[in-house]
C-alpha cells in the first residue's frame, strides 16, 4: 500500500515538472528591445513553399537579440521567413509578397533583416538596403 502512495506523488511530481518545464520555454517576448510586430505577410498557397514577410519595431539596434528573435519566428520547411526592423515609430503597417516587401518610403528606416531561407540557411543583414 505505501509504494502505491510512493508511486502515485511521484507520478504528479513528474507530470507537474512536464507542465512547468513546457510552459517556461523561452520566447520573444523574453528579449530585450521592445520587440513590436507592425506588419504581416503569408501567402494562401498551401501547396507549394510558405512565405512569411513580418515588419518589426525595435527600441535599439541590438543585433544578437534581433537574430534571436527572427530565430523565433515561425518557420516551414522549405519556406521562406523574412523579418525587417524598424526603430519605433519608423515602421510600415503593411508588407507585400513583391519585392522590396516594403514600401520605398520606409526602406530607409530599416535597420535589419532577417531571413530564413527554403533550406534554413539563416542570413543576418544590418542595413539592407543602405547599398
Amino acid at each position: 500500500m505505501k509504494l502505491k502512495h510512493i508511486l502515485i506523488v511521484v507520478a504528479i511530481a513528474l507530470i507537474g515538472w512536464f507542465v512547468y518545464d513546457s510552459l517556461s520555454q523561452p520566447g520573444p517576448q523574453d528579449l530585450e528591445g521592445n520587440f513590436k510586430e507592425t506588419a504581416f505577410y503569408r501567402n494562401e498557397n498551401n501547396t507549394g513553399p510558405i512565405v512569411r514577410i513580418y515588419a518589426v519595431t525595435v527600441s535599439d539596434t541590438l543585433w544578437s537579440q534581433m537574430q534571436q528573435y527572427g530565430d523565433f519566428m515561425p518557420h516551414t520547411k522549405y519556406g521562406n521567413t523574412k523579418v525587417y526592423f524598424f526603430l519605433e515609430g519608423k515602421a510600415p503597417t503593411t508588407v507585400q509578397p513583391d519585392i522590396p516587401n516594403i514600401a520605398v518610403n520606409f526602406q530607409s528606416n530599416c535597420i535589419g533583416l532577417y531571413e530564413k531561407d527554403a533550406m534554413s540557411q539563416v542570413n543576418f543583414t544590418r542595413y539592407p538596403f543602405s547599398r
